[in-house]
């Protein structure tokens, strides 16, 4: 069949169109025709294919894509292939729609699930191309579940304008619908219509599209000619889509039935609980293997040894056979029962038990487990993880140390290894296939419990953490992707004031970008394959990373990378003589440590210190990193001692200036340096230049330079998958972070606690922006009930001027104003509105956790914190609160949150 495309696109001299053919799985381009123009506005080219067609267009300029169309929603003919022998198809470009959060998963197969068609199908049951056909093809995103999309118009063919009469589509992809009609009685027609939506069992339209009517010139068609028209979007005049939901990880859930920790059991009945209430949205942290030290260490979530796979300890062992040996499995419930009854995690034990139980259950159940073609089609489908990660856990606890640096052998996976690993039979199979079978379980389960959740129309929502572990797989065989001599953090803020030093290694983006970064579009589509939606966490990183030099404890003697750092020249300019050597180095004077150490200065001099000159010192070489001061505390727990450590590490960090990691000749003020002893010593009229250099470089000079980076990076990712796109976008956020989550349509974070603008204190809930979450709290801060009492003067100002209350302030937070408090934020424009469980618990007096202190997930300022956390009641009896339910569902309803 041959196919003519035309597409009315405006360019310029130098420019043309291109037209990109899709292999029929949509992840490579197949095939590339230059299109031609007469006037640079109407292009056409015509190609012969008899098979669904999946395209997009792009834009070629000097032998280069200079721009291209959206990739997520190509344009689709499913209508090629016996359909006629000539097709004529009139396009639009399409740009990322305003509303391009519809046409994600998290719409499409949850909030406003609907059957749909692959295909229009044949319009000939007689297989004769005689016949005349007009297709209009228009999306529709907008449509909620059960409903549908008709045309109706001026035409007889077309219901002549009776509602009862509109003529059904087909949706034959997520929100684009198409409509087959008869040529030979449309052509040479000029006709008027409309796309209207209708309800499930009514034929009446439920709403008319907004907009003058839509015309068409038809062309009069030959015997086996068919036209194809792509309709601008519709758009109807509907509420916007809006939704509640609850933020919990995973390994919080308590269940009676669970084995000490939450799993993906219990995430079953968690969506369960959210459905039952109204609620549209479950959000988890991280689910990662973290398995590093097996101690109380790897609790941490965002420090996972494998960007894949999941974490065992989120097996639900209640899905799997018993033991056959029932003395064994007697004690396996008295642990189950002993740990499930403690008020927070035992992550040690939870995990040693669970780990055992596993390596009994596959002695027992893996030779048959095997055979099955779902597992051989799991192996199969994650091969190029599965292996090098089962080899990693094999070495891991063969050498006793995960730092694979340490390992008197394997610094790196042999092929022929990997190989054998990936062969049943062998003797390297037969040493790694535990972890296989533990990883099949655990996909098994998860899948089934995302299932579930979209039966429930619930959107399971996970969380990509920004690193990966320096001592993790992804290190391990795939070093070239990471700058494994640097570490990632975050500047100083409201969390910590020294900066959050995290440890991971940063990214190597430019080996990334060399293959269009499809070591992130594996990680995002292995995670599509579990959630319709997902937060970026520190969605910043992505602009530019926090990056810490590998000799630093503590974040302030980091710079952001990539940037644009300073010469001496340019330091100058501002009024500032550059002196190298005092602003580079530790500033350390007699009156410095005084002021820090009183009579007790003398002694630091003596232990810790050269002295320089008559005036300043300088860090004894066994002292002059904080990694070394580290070394040299790591043995006392004394906090006198430790005070000090942290005094030592302060001093160090005491410079104006740091060097740049790539060019030792240019530098990077340092940050929140205003409060060191370096800023106090400078003149008035230094200080002055200073500040106007430091508000130039961290909030200007960038800018343009981060949006280009963040345009190379985010575009390719948000467009891997059909995922809802959340962003983490708290913290030191430069002015172009806005401009691009407005381009990609990513959804921002709002916290009233934390206004992005820093003009007020708190934000106002009223000008959250449609496209965003928002919450009261994170896993990072304190919960509402904990925020309330740990500043009473913040509290009180809130109190008046945000809940417009006079009077005295109660304390602790009485559950009537913590309702007030969460009605406010539902009551919110953002699209979504995510609490904490603990958030939400917070109304009910009767129900939430005596002690609020308890609730507290993390504290970022303390890098050892242990993340054990459960919830005090399990969830059978949160499904069996009936007031409380009933109490959640009333505040959604009346809060329009109710879809």
């Amino acid at each position: 069949m041959t196919i003519r495309f035309w597409l009315s696109y405006y360019t310029i001299h130098g420019e043309a169109l291109v037209l990109n053919l899709l292999s029929p799985d949509g992840d490579k381009v197949e095939a590339r025709y230059r299109m031609a123009t007469t006037d640079g506005t109407n292009w056409t080219t015509k190609i012969e294919q008899d098979r669904p067609v999946h395209y997009y267009y792009s834009v070629e300029k000097n032998g280069a894509d200079h721009r291209h169309e959206w990739l997520l929603e190509p344009h689709r003919l499913n209508v090629a292939g016996g359909t006629a022998d000539k097709l004529t198809v009139y396009d639009n470009w399409i740009d990322i729609p305003k509303d391009a959060f519809l046409y994600s998963s998290a719409f499409t197969d949850c909030f406003a699930r609907r059957e749909r068609t692959t295909a229009v199908g044949r319009p000939y049951t007689d297989g004769d191309k005689s016949v005349q056909k007009v297709f209009l093809k228009v999306r529709a995103p907008q449509l909620r579940q059960g409903e549908r999309l008709a045309v109706l118009g001026s035409h007889p063919s077309l219901g002549s304008w009776k509602p009862l009469k509109a003529v059904g589509m087909t949706e034959q992809a997520p929100n684009e619908w198409i409509v087959s009609l008869d040529g030979a009685t449309l052509g040479g027609s000029a006709i008027e219509f409309k796309f209207v939506a209708l309800g499930d069992h009514s034929g009446s339209p439920l709403q008319w599209e907004e907009g003058f009517n839509r015309r068409l010139d038809l062309p009069v068609l030959g015997a086996g000619e068919a036209v194809l028209y792509e309709m601008q979007a519709a758009s109807f005049p509907i509420y916007p889509f809006k939704a509640a939901g609850t933020v919990v990880p995973i390994f919080s859930l308590r269940s009676e039935g669970s084995f000490g920790v939450g799993d993906f059991g219990d995430l079953k009945a968690m969506t369960e609980w959210a459905a039952q209430t109204g609620q549209r949205v479950l959000q988890i942290l991280p689910i990662y293997d973290t398995t590093i030290t097996h101690t109380w260490q790897d609790s941490y979530p965002y420090n996972s040894i494998s960007i894949y796979a999941l974490h065992p300890q989120y097996v639900d062992l209640r899905q799997l056979p018993p033991l056959a040996d029932e003395d064994r499995m007697a004690y396996y419930e008295e642990q189950r029962r002993e740990l499930n009854a403690l008020p927070q995690i035992d992550y040690e034990r939870v995990n040693a038990t669970k780990r055992a139980y596993l390596r009994e259950l596959f002695d027992q159940i893996f030779p048959a487990v095997s055979r099955r073609k779902t597992f051989k089609k799991f192996f199969a489908d994650n091969e190029d993880w599965l292996v090098p990660y089962a080899a990693f856990c094999h070495y891991r606890d063969l050498y006793g140390t995960a730092t694979f640096s340490e390992w008197p052998d394997h610094h790196s996976l042999p092929e022929a290894e990997r190989e054998a690993m990936a062969k049943p039979g062998t003797k390297a199979y037969r040493s790694v296939a535990f972890w296989y079978f533990v990883q099949y379980v655990l996909d098994t389960q998860l899948s089934e419990a995302h299932d579930h959740a979209r039966r429930l129309r619930v959107v399971l929502k996970g969380d990509i953490p920004i690193g990966i572990s320096r001592d993790g797989v992804e290190a391990w065989v795939e070093p070239k992707y990471f700058n494994l001599n640097g570490q990632a953090g975050a500047p100083p803020d409201a969390f910590s004031t020294n900066g959050q030093n995290w440890g991971f290694p940063t990214y190597n983006w430019d080996a990334m970008l060399e293959d269009g970064c499809s070591w992130w579009v594996r990680r995002f589509r292995k995670m599509a394959e579990f959630f319709d939606a997902y937060r970026i966490d520190h969605v910043l990183g992505f602009f530019r990373i926090w990056e810490i030099p590998i000799h630093a404890v503590h974040g302030l003697l980091g710079q952001f990378s990539p940037a644009i750092p300073m010469t001496r020249e340019e330091i100058e300019s501002y009024g500032l003589r550059f002196d190298e050597d005092r602003f580079t180095q530790p500033f350390i004077t007699d009156w410095t440590l005084d002021r820090m150490f009183g009579l007790k200065a003398q002694m630091i001099k003596d232990v810790y210190l050269d002295r320089i000159d008559g005036e300043r010192y300088k860090m004894k070489p066994i002292f002059d990193t904080q990694r070394k001061v580290e070394q040299a505390f790591k043995n006392t727990n004394d906090e006198e001692q430790l005070a000090l450590r942290d005094a030592l590490y302060a001093m160090i960090s005491c410079v104006l200036f740091v060097r740049d990691h790539k060019d030792p000749s240019r530098f990077h003020p340092r940050i929140a340096v205003q409060l060191d002893f370096i800023y106090e010593s400078l003149w008035d009229s230094d200080k002055q230049s200073f500040n106007r250099l430091y508000n130039d470089y961290f909030y200007r000079r960038n800018s343009q330079f981060w949006y280009q980076e963040a345009m190379k990076k985010l575009p390719l990712l948000t467009q891997a998958t059909r995922m809802l796109v959340c962003a983490e976008d708290l913290g030191m956020v430069p002015e172009c972070v806005p401009w691009v989550m407005e381009e990609l349509r990513i959804l921002s974070l709002e916290i009233q606690s934390m206004p992005k603008d820093s003009r007020f204190r708190f934000g106002h809930l009223s000008h959250n922006p449609y496209r965003s979450v928002c919450t009261i709290s994170t896993h990072d801060m304190p919960t509402l009930r904990q925020w309330w009492d740990e500043d009473e003067e913040q509290t009180c100002d809130y109190f008046s001027s945000m809940l417009h209350r006079n009077g005295t302030v109660p304390h602790p937070l009485p559950g009537w104003l913590a309702e007030d408090i969460v009605m406010r934020n539902l009551m919110s424009p953002s699209m979504l509105c995510l609490l904490s469980l603990q958030d939400w618990l917070s109304i009910d007096e009767g129900l939430r956790l005596a002690d609020a202190v308890a609730e507290r997930i993390n504290i970022p300022s303390n890098p050892r914190h242990y993340w054990r956390y459960r919830m005090h009641l399990s969830i059978e009896r949160l499904k069996a609160s009936e007031e409380f339910n009933q109490n959640i569902q009333t505040l959604i309803k009346q809060s329009g949150r109710k879809c």
